[in-house]
């Protein structure tokens, strides 16, 4: 039976317009909102209660809930459901994160959208399971083999949980590819305020089914629809005789594995459909840069404290500002670029040992100074430690 995204009966089942709920609850109403009809996943620490949010509320609203045996087989199903015609999505944490790996790889080489949540937590291996870190920033752009781009973003408060996992599935049904959003055990066992949006009030965007003829339809060429270059999606059971592989493959999607030219034109393709929107897709918030000569640059949790660092350093005179971003990847270089030229020095508070730092370095101009502020074993930044840190400047 096709699912049908039903605004009022989402509206009723998840109540209240204003709630006090837990950051990963805020992700599995997203995820309601967006039109989930499908959610594959396995229990783990600390991001358990997104499943058990949505085991509880997506069969009320028409959709599936089904525990696989281990994240292997969740991403997988996770797969299988989006080509069926699915909105889906699971939930998980480090370890978790780590097993996904190559199917996330294979979502990206066959263009599948769908959406992972990633409540980090630190490690490696089993860690702290209870305690939120901010450790897989590098992982979800480069854990998987070979050449790809990711789209991740970092919400900071609870209610960037639900507004950016619809932002989230958005992005994953336009570009046709695995979106993850990396929140991390501070937000996400975080309990604040939350306003469920109306229908009125959000962006829904759903896939480009394909509408070609049967008979000539390139399942993995550019758009016919619009000519971008994001294919129109042949969904399982309508009719296309659709072949997909994680091999290389041609625009029919049959295995091309021996010739370097289809390699490259499929890979640069899958690459260059989302670095094109690059300054598009950019999402940062920016607080008193305007005559900043030090800025903070961070994301998720660490930008709480970030911000009362910044407060408390205008208190004292200090030109203090901070740029914040939601979308970590596609990475956006050249506003970093352009606010090394403008301040002296960049600090990248991170709950890890400074992974988005080597970033920021790698595209800042020569004269900034950029100070990587780590810190890991479960417990955020306090405002005093970095405000000593830009003392100290």
């Amino acid at each position: 039976m096709k699912y049908e995204r039903d605004p009022e009966r989402i509206r009723r089942v998840l109540g209240n317009k204003i709630q006090f709920i837990q950051g990963d609850m805020a992700v599995a109403y997203g995820g309601l909102l967006a039109g989930v009809s499908f959610f594959g996943g396995y229990p783990i620490t600390p991001a358990s209660e997104v499943a058990e949010g949505m085991a509880r509320l997506l069969p009320r609203c028409g959709g599936c809930f089904i525990q696989m045996e281990d994240e292997i087989a969740s991403i997988a199903a996770v797969i299988g459901a989006a080509w069926g015609g699915a909105k889906a999505m699971t939930a998980t944490s480090g370890p978790g994160f780590s097993l996904m790996m190559e199917n996330y790889g294979y979502a990206v080489m066959t263009e599948t959208p769908c959406v992972i949540a990633n409540v980090q937590r630190t490690g490696p291996s089993t860690g702290q399971p209870t305690l939120g870190a901010q450790g897989d920033m590098m992982q979800v752009r480069w854990g998987s083999h070979g050449d790809m781009e990711a789209i991740a973003l970092a919400p900071s408060t609870v209610q960037e949980s639900l507004d950016m996992t619809i932002q989230s599935f958005n992005l994953s049904e336009k570009y046709r590819h695995p979106v993850c959003l990396m929140t991390d055990g501070e937000v996400g066992h975080l309990r604040e305020k939350v306003v469920i949006p109306d229908e009125d009030e959000m962006e829904i965007f759903d896939r480009v089914t394909a509408t070609a003829d049967r008979e000539t339809f390139l399942p993995f060429a550019e758009s016919p629809t619009n000519g971008s270059k994001v294919p129109d999606f042949p969904t399982f059971g309508t009719g296309y005789r659709t072949y997909v592989t994680g091999l290389t493959h041609n625009e029919k999607g049959f295995p091309r594995t021996d010739k370097q030219p289809d390699h490259e034109r499929l890979v640069m393709r899958i690459i260059t459909k989302i670095t094109d929107d690059r300054e598009e897709m950019m999402d940062v918030e920016e607080i008193a840069l305007e005559d900043a000569d030090i800025a903070f640059v961070t994301y998720g949790a660490s930008a709480r404290p970030a911000e009362s660092a910044v407060a408390l350093a205008r208190e004292k005179g200090l030109k203090v500002g901070m740029l914040r971003l939601k979308l970590v990847w596609p990475f956006p270089r050249d506003l970093i670029t352009e606010l090394s030229k403008k301040v002296n020095t960049i600090i990248v508070p991170e709950m890890n040992l400074g992974q988005i730092y080597h970033v920021i370095k790698e595209f800042a101009v020569d004269d900034c100074d950029i100070i990587c502020a780590p810190k890991i074993g479960g417990e955020m930044h306090l405002p005093l430690e970095l405000l000593e840190i830009v003392e100290g400047c």
